[in-house]
């Protein structure tokens, strides 16, 4: 079936349509606010963030984090920062995607307190599936999670190193909003807003955090 421009595949499970985004009105409501995210970040972490350039093709400006994630006090800010804005947010669960998401997230969920949840490529998780297509660049590609990882009124954080066009992260959005969870908001160490993902998501009523902005792609 089609819904907000993904193709839904089902597995086992009848998957319900996604709950419609709450408004913006209604998130400035909650202590935690957009306005108040804008800045959050107090360390630069810029310089424990490597650039490779032309990778994984030509054009392309790979900002890769594993230089941050081997530096222990960079590291440990930047789960400080990213988990800071959302303690009062009454989150149960930690959603992230794979693969270095799973990093961030499964920290993350320790810090507030919360379950974790993993969305994986199609094909690696071993029990009842959801899954939904989303478009690449050049192509489709699948997201899945178990049908069983959230329940209506479960409330949850989405996380990711790095949001882009924002095509996986919308996809993990349909995903959670259509076992009816409520998304309260989504977590990147960097944001590249050129390419408008951020944007995308703020659009529809998410909440979205990230420490860290580069220009280009």
């Amino acid at each position: 079936m089609q819904v907000l421009g993904f193709r839904c595949v089902e597995r086992a499970v009848n998957v319900a349509r996604p709950l419609p985004p709450r408004s913006r009105e209604v998130y400035h409501r909650d202590p935690l606010s957009l306005v108040s995210m804008k800045q959050i970040c107090a360390t630069d972490l810029r310089p424990f963030i490597r650039t490779i350039p032309d990778y994984p093709r030509p054009g392309v400006q790979f900002r890769d984090i594993t230089t941050l994630l081997g530096n222990a006090q960079a590291l440990r800010s930047t789960l400080a920062e990213l988990s800071a804005p959302w303690k009062s947010a009454g989150v149960t669960h930690i959603a992230a995607i794979e693969a270095r998401g799973f990093i961030l997230g499964g920290a993350m969920a320790c810090q507030l307190g919360a379950g974790f949840v993993p969305l994986r490529k199609k094909g690696k998780l071993p029990h009842t599936t959801i899954r939904v297509e989303y478009s690449l660049e050049y192509g489709l590609d699948e997201l899945e999670m178990h049908a069983d990882g959230v329940k209506a009124g479960d409330r949850v954080l989405l996380v990711d190193d790095l949001i882009a066009t924002g095509g996986s992260a919308a996809a993990a959005v349909h995903l959670l909003q259509s076992l009816k969870a409520e998304v309260v908001g989504a977590a990147f160490i960097i944001d590249l807003p050129e390419l408008g993902g951020s944007a995308k998501l703020e659009s529809t009523g998410i909440r979205v955090l990230s420490l860290v902005h580069f220009d280009g792609h």
